[in-house]
């Protein structure tokens, strides 16, 4: 069976689901189809319980502020985010505003946003990186404190049990947000599915992309029926997770070649006693270890998530082959390439920190994770707290002309010179930046109709200021973060 369409989207996660929504709202004519592997949608790294649910603004995660050579603290990635995360929250209060998209209150809930610090120059940090940010009007509302009153109003989960000469020190933004990605990438699915032209099947694995004229044959199997079907488009998005880098290959596009990925697990101490719920409504950040990854910035965070409040605490990283939390042992091993293997070597050379830091992390016991937690919360009682498993993370390897190969933590989009094909690879901070990431790729691979008058016309009517302007311009920022917090019902 051959079916024709405009677009296909592989993945329901968040990338797809609002690639898809923005793709709706600037041509509603257009006809779409999203195929998951799974049976729903945000069973992978969408869902609530896979990844921190922070409103990623760079309030609180201290390595987005890194202390440069000179002894400054760079603000821009900070910056940059958290005005990325602003356009985000136009998107999704435009659909809000609609009437037909849901309540906010599922998929985002104001939460406070803490930086957390010990010893003298965690203390010494903490109020420099204060200093440089407060002067810029995305981080105007923060606050500093050290005095021990002011923290135990702030944290009061944290503070009992502490030693008394024990140096710490906290900023807090009051306006963070936790976000039930999950949720919010259903909404989104479900929206899509109210239009017309628009097609979602689950159960269906891609097992071929080939060429054909300026678009792709995708070749789909229905894992229920067993039955295969060809679908002929003008462009692919592979945002599936971990499994794009697997598709992207199978693309053959020259674009996709010398990538490879590093697969990251994660786990996390959840707690659902409220008791302990109750005196923690925070996201709390503090420093990684010397030489960890960032990946590895440890957090207490207060999770809303279907209308029930937990606190978890992590990340502690593990090591597995697979891509996906559903994959297979052989994700890693079949992903190797003659174009990746040298890209690949380089960077297992070159990162024997990251080796050793994942074997420590693997050979943690529960004794030892709850030694991390007590740094945070010192009364933490083993009885409280339940090992969960988080979704799967693949790391980005390319191409380095200076070492042959290095490792990124970011997101990146891979797409044809002919804006044909896309993959987005990668993760943190992804899914707060979703509209951002997904906005780029429109404009790399729509270049000629985002010209147009008419998506342009509909552009402007969603988004009142994009993150360059929210950055260079305080008193559009205020408006257009006021604005669209009062829609989200966080004000």
């Amino acid at each position: 069976m051959n079916e024709a369409v405009d677009v296909v989207l592989v993945g329901a996660g968040i990338m797809s689901a609002t690639l898809g929504a923005l793709l709706k709202e600037l041509d509603p004519g257009i006809k779409l189809e999203l195929v998951e592997l799974l049976e729903s949608g945000a069973i992978e790294s969408s869902n609530p319980w896979n990844n921190a649910g922070t409103g990623h603004a760079g309030l609180c995660e201290l390595n987005y502020t890194p202390e440069t050579a000179d002894g400054s603290i760079d603000t821009k990635k900070a910056i940059h985010i958290n005005c990325m995360f602003e356009v985000s929250k136009q998107l999704w209060a435009h659909l809000t505003e609609q009437g037909t998209f849901g309540s906010p209150k599922t998929f985002i809930n104001p939460v406070p946003h803490l930086s957390y610090v010990s010893g003298e120059s965690g203390v010494a940090y903490l109020k420099k990186r204060f200093e440089a940010l407060r002067g810029h009007h995305c981080f105007e509302s923060m606050d500093f404190s050290e005095d021990k009153a002011t923290l135990n109003d702030w944290m009061p989960l944290m503070m009992p049990g502490r030693q008394a000469d024990e140096r710490i020190a906290a900023t807090r933004v009051e306006g963070g947000t936790d976000v039930n990605f999950g949720a919010l990438t259903n909404q989104l699915i479900d929206h899509l599915k109210t239009k017309p032209g628009v097609s979602v099947r689950y159960a269906q694995k891609v097992y071929g992309l080939d060429r054909q004229g300026k678009g792709w044959r995708v070749k789909v199997k229905d894992l229920k029926t067993g039955n295969t079907r060809e679908i002929s488009t003008g462009f692919v998005f592979l945002g599936a997770g971990g499994g794009a880098l697997p598709l992207l290959q199978m693309s053959g596009i020259e674009e996709g070649k010398g990538y490879g990925g590093f697969p990251v697990s994660g786990q996390w101490l959840r707690c659902d006693n409220p008791e302990v719920v109750a005196k923690h409504h925070a996201k709390v950040y503090s420093q990684a270890e010397v030489g960890s990854p960032p990946m590895s910035v440890p957090h207490l965070d207060a999770r809303m998530v279907d209308g029930k409040k937990s606190l978890l605490f992590g990340p502690y990283a593990g090591f597995t082959t697979k891509f996906l939390k559903n994959g297979s042992f052989l994700d890693l091993p079949l992903s190797v390439r003659p174009g990746n293997l040298l890209p690949m070597l380089a960077v297992a050379r070159d990162n024997m920190d990251l080796t050793r830091y994942l074997i420590k992390e693997v050979m943690q016991s529960m004794e030892q994770r709850l030694d991390s937690l007590r740094k945070f919360y010192p009364e933490a009682k083993a009885e409280d707290w339940s090992l969960e498993v988080a979704g799967q993370r693949v790391q980005i390897i390319k191409k380095d002309p200076n070492t042959g190969g290095k490792l990124e933590f970011g997101t990146e989009i891979v797409a044809a010179a002919d804006g044909s094909i896309a993959a987005l690879l990668g993760a943190s901070p992804g899914a707060s930046v979703s509209v951002s990431a997904m906005l780029d790729l429109i404009e790399r691979c729509f270049a000629d109709k985002i010209k147009s008058a008419d998506w342009s016309a509909r552009l402007q009517a969603i988004f009142k200021a994009d993150a360059k302007a929210l950055e260079n311009d305080p008193a559009l920022y205020r408006e257009v973060s006021t604005a669209s917090s009062k829609v989200l019902q966080l004000v």
